[in-house]
C-alpha cells in the first residue's frame, strides 16, 4: 500500500508542474492578464490553407468600404489607415510585439485559417482589456515650448487588428495606392512540389499588387527557415523592377528599422521555435523604388 501512495504522490507532483509550466502566456504578464488570454489549445487548426479553395470570405469592395473605426476605436476620427501589414500573420506574434515599439502606428495582420485568425482577435481583445488609457510616455512628450495637449495617448495594443482574408486573392481590397510603410512575410508556406509554386505568396502576379500598395521607400520583409524558399523569393523580387535588395546592415542605420528587424528575426512564435530546434533563418529585405513611366 505504501508504495501505491508514494507513486500516486510522484505523479501529483509531476503534473502539477507540467501544468504551471504549460500554460500559453507571454512573458512579463500580471496576474489579471494570464487569466483572460487565450490559451492555443483551444484553436486547433492545420499548420496551412490552400489559397486557393472556397474559404466563404467577406471582403470589402473597396478600401474606401472599410470603416477602421471598428478595427482600432481608440483611433477613431483621426483619420489613419494600416501602416504595417503582416501577411499570414499566425498567432500574431509581430504584431504584439511591434504594437509597444511603435503606438501610433496602426498595424493590420491578415491570416486566412479561422481558428488561427479567431486566436488573434481574442488575444488583441484580451491585452486590450488588460491595459487602459495612459499618460503618453516621458520620451513622446511635446518640447517645453509647445502647447500642453491633455487628450491621453492610446493604451498599448489599441493600435493592431487582424481581418480574416485571403491576401493571394484580396489584397487591393483592403489597401490603397501608397499607404504601406512595412510589409510582412515571415514564415510562409514553402509549397514544396514544384506544381504547387503558384500558391507562394511572393510570386510575379502578385508583386505588382505589394508594390501599388506600398509607399515609394517602403520595405518589404521576408524571413523563412527553408532555403529553397527563400531562394525563390529572392529570385522573384530581384526581378521585379519595382523593388531592390537592401542589406540588413543598412536597414539596421535607422533605429527604427532597427527595431522591426528585431522583431522579424525573433519576436515571432515561428522565429522561436526555429530557435529552440537549432533551426537555420534566411532574411531578405526589399525596398519599393520609383520606376520613370516610359513617355508615350
Amino acid at each position: 500500500m505504501g508504495r501505491q501512495t508514494g507513486s500516486a504522490t510522484g505523479k501529483r507532483k509531476r503534473s502539477s508542474k507540467k501544468d504551471n509550466g504549460g500554460a500559453d502566456r507571454p512573458a512579463k504578464t500580471g496576474p489579471k492578464e494570464k487569466s483572460i488570454l487565450p490559451q492555443k489549445r483551444h484553436y486547433r487548426q492545420r499548420a496551412h490553407a490552400n489559397p486557393f479553395s472556397d474559404h466563404n470570405l467577406t471582403y470589402p469592395a473597396s478600401p474606401a468600404h472599410i470603416d477602421w473605426s471598428t478595427h482600432y476605436p481608440a483611433f477613431a476620427g483621426t483619420g489613419k489607415t494600416p501602416e504595417f501589414a503582416d501577411v499570414g500573420c499566425g498567432f500574431g506574434g509581430l504584431l504584439i510585439e511591434l504594437s509597444r515599439q511603435f503606438p501610433e502606428t496602426l498595424m493590420l495582420g491578415m491570416e486566412i485559417r479561422v481558428q488561427v485568425s479567431q486566436y488573434v482577435q481574442d488575444r488583441i481583445a484580451a491585452l486590450r482589456t488588460t491595459h487602459s488609457l495612459q499618460p503618453p510616455p516621458t520620451d513622446s512628450l511635446p518640447p517645453s515650448d509647445a502647447s500642453p495637449s491633455t487628450s491621453p495617448t492610446p493604451g498599448p495594443y489599441q493600435n493592431i487588428s487582424i481581418v480574416r482574408a485571403n491576401a493571394m486573392k484580396f489584397f487591393p481590397n483592403y489597401f490603397p495606392r501608397a499607404s504601406l510603410t512595412s510589409l510582412f512575410f515571415l514564415f510562409p508556406d514553402p509549397h514544396f512540389k514544384v506544381r504547387k509554386h503558384k500558391a507562394r505568396i511572393i510570386s510575379p502576379t502578385l508583386l505588382a499588387e505589394y508594390a501599388y500598395a506600398l509607399k515609394i521607400g517602403g520595405i518589404i520583409y521576408t524571413i523563412t527557415d527553408v532555403e529553397d524558399l527563400a531562394e525563390w523569393m529572392r529570385v522573384q523580387l530581384e526581378g521585379c523592377v519595382l523593388f531592390e535588395r537592401v542589406e540588413e546592415e543598412e536597414l539596421r542605420k535607422d533605429e527604427a528599422k532597427g527595431k522591426i528587424l528585431d522583431a522579424v528575426i525573433g519576436g515571432t512564435e515561428e522565429g522561436k521555435k526555429v530557435e529552440r530546434n537549432g533551426g537555420k533563418k534566411w532574411l531578405a529585405c526589399f525596398r519599393r523604388v520609383e520606376v520613370a513611366r516610359l513617355a508615350s
